[in-house]
């Protein structure tokens, strides 16, 4: 179905970028992305995946607002302090574009769940702040042969790749061992600009098959505000997506 006159005129600036046009939009229009976490990376992802006009975004998260969050989680208002994350959410989204389908789904991402809660999404976004929650995601994706764009902050830092094994590695290859669990320091606008950076990401990838990332981890110093890349690699020892993972189904992060 080509764009109506609503979406040719919502869309019109990015319509006119280089390479974009109907069609272009109409791919963006057509995916279905999982939007794990509804906290700072989360917030900004699926704040950027909604103008954009992505069609069907799924937001997953088992959090309720706190007043902690407020400094970096922009799409809850003081007043939705005590609700689940995951409607304060959708709410907001829904008045900034009510022409694409926002779905909220307010559950744990652990084994028994993760296949549901993904469902037929053509991209995760990794947007959670616990390593047992990423590691049961990129295993599920990994599984799946479905694409993940992977974020994550801590303090003055933030990190983004993308995931797509065999192509690429799978989060067990870049993190062997989770970190311990600590309370994240993070100021407001280093979880908007990596959360809005890995929305593109998403986007790039959704609307041409290309990601930029693909083999590289991107690493931002915002209190230098020096990026690095660094190459990445598959482990072919890896439990999840090397030869230990596809040979006698062993698949433990």
């Amino acid at each position: 179905m080509s764009l109506s006159e609503h979406e040719l005129g919502r869309y019109r600036r990015q319509l006119i970028l280089d390479g974009w046009g109907p069609g272009t939009q109409e791919k963006l229009r057509n995916s279905k992305v999982f939007v794990a976490g509804a906290g700072g990376l989360g917030c900004a992802a699926a704040l950027n995946l909604t103008l954009a006009g992505v069609g069907h975004i799924r937001i997953c998260d088992s959090d309720t607002v706190e007043l902690t969050n407020l400094n970096r989680q922009f799409l809850h208002p003081e007043q939705n302090i005590g609700r689940e994350k995951t409607l304060s959410a959708t709410e907001t989204l829904r008045g900034l574009n009510s022409a694409i389908a926002i779905e909220p789904v307010t559950r744990e991402i652990n084994e028994e769940s993760v296949a549901e809660l993904v469902g037929d999404a053509d991209l995760i976004l990794d947007c959670l702040d616990n390593f047992p929650g990423r590691y049961t995601l990129s295993k599920h994706a990994a599984e799946n042969s479905i694409p993940l764009v992977f974020a994550a902050i801590w303090g003055m830092e933030g990190r983004l790749t993308f995931l797509h094994p065999p192509a690429t590695p799978c989060l067990s290859c870049l993190f062997p061992r989770a970190p311990e669990r600590h309370e994240i320091p993070v100021l407001g606008g280093v979880a908007c600009t990596s959360g809005s950076l890995q929305a593109l990401e998403a986007i790039n990838y959704l609307s041409s098959s290309r990601p930029t990332l693909a083999g590289r981890m991107l690493i931002m110093d915002y209190q230098t505000m020096r990026f690095q890349e660094l190459e990445i690699a598959r482990n072919p020892d890896c439990p999840v997506c090397g030869s230990r993972g596809q040979e006698g189904g062993q698949t433990g992060a």
